[in-house]
């Protein structure tokens, strides 16, 4: 029987998250703010990114060493790369992936949700922050409306996939929001989860009292609509799942901030330039495309990610005011590894 692969707080590897493209039709302030990313960025050019086919060769890899089970598509945003649904097919075709994912902001599921469902994707995650038009425009940065976003879920619905929904929520700019998103989606097919702000990369302007804690969100729901636990689905699971009372309608709160689940954590990323992330708050990622490109053999390869995952001690939000009170700590910016 196989070992599994253990870093050095005893965590498995289960979770594969792939970037495939930096690039994103939103300019979300809190992760590509329009001032910063409007400028001067650079975007990784075509020749940088991961071909479909590294993409899945590397996910075989991913399976084989440590036995990977879900795999997510992230971005950027994810459907901005062309033909998708043929790297859907192509991850569909690997044994012992169980389980395929998306995050999006679903501007543009209503064009592509029957072709990814026809590929293989049955679940989706799409962002959407704010039901108040005008905000929500703010918000993105790119004065797109409610109705495109709520279009993309109305359409991944109708394909038959999973839908959850999740709103960044921060205070001052979106807190009055977490009622009206609770009450609008109480009675969908969609799973609603709410995320503590969080400092990922280091354009946001992230501050501590920007933050609403999940217990601060718990209440707010609470109130109006009483609340239950939920058991989670499988260990390490992100959200803290609730159920309003009498009702098989559940919500989830994502609490990286107030409440850490490092200790539980059996996710990497591979950015869209071919980079192995072991922390979403990491600073600097592993160049699996360098040596993938380099004619390194399989055997080479497994070597390196086995060391890689073996040495991990990530534990970012456990730790986050010693690293958030140094100016000189940096990190990777959410647009290149996804959520």
């Amino acid at each position: 029987m196989k070992s599994i692969l253990k870093d050095r707080l005893g965590r498995p590897l289960r979770d594969l998250r792939i970037s495939v493209t930096d690039r994103c039709n939103f300019r979300c302030r809190y992760c590509m703010p329009p001032e910063i990313f409007d400028k001067d960025y650079q975007f990784l050019p075509k020749k940088e990114i991961l071909s479909f086919e590294e993409i899945a060769y590397l996910s075989r890899l991913f399976v084989k060493i440590a036995g990977v089970k879900k795999l997510r598509i992230t971005g950027g945003e994810p459907l901005m790369r062309k033909d998708l649904p043929l790297l859907m097919k192509q991850l569909n075709e690997i044994d012992g992936i169980d389980d395929i994912a998306m995050t999006t902001n679903g501007s543009l599921l209503p064009r592509y949700a029957a072709e990814l469902k026809e590929a293989g994707l049955h679940r989706v995650t799409i962002s959407l922050d704010s039901l108040n038009d005008e905000k929500f425009r703010y918000i993105n940065g790119r004065d797109i409306g409610v109705s495109q976003v709520l279009a993309g879920i109305d359409d991944a619905l109708e394909h038959g996939m999973q839908v959850k929904v999740n709103m960044v929520v921060k205070r001052g700019m979106n807190d009055d929001d977490i009622l009206p998103m609770a009450r609008h989606f109480k009675e969908t097919k969609a799973i609603l989860r709410f995320i503590e702000y969080m400092d990922v990369g280091n354009t946001n302007g992230w501050k501590l009292d920007h933050v609403i804690s999940k217990k601060e969100i718990f209440n707010m729901i609470h109130a109006e609509m009483p609340l239950e636990p939920v058991d989670p689905n499988y260990t390490g699971e992100v959200a803290d799942r609730f159920k309003y009372k009498g009702s098989d309608h559940e919500i989830g709160i994502i609490s990286s901030v107030t409440d850490a689940f490092c200790s539980t954590c059996s996710r990497a990323r591979l950015s869209a330039d071919g980079k192995l992330v072991t922390c979403l708050f990491a600073s600097d990622g592993h160049d699996l495309r360098h040596i993938l490109r380099s004619g390194a053999t399989e055997e080479q390869l497994v070597s390196y990610i086995q060391s890689i995952w073996e040495k991990r001690d990530d534990r970012y939000s456990e730790e986050r005011l010693k690293h958030t009170e140094s100016q000189e700590f940096k990190k990777i910016e959410m647009s290149h590894i996804g959520g």
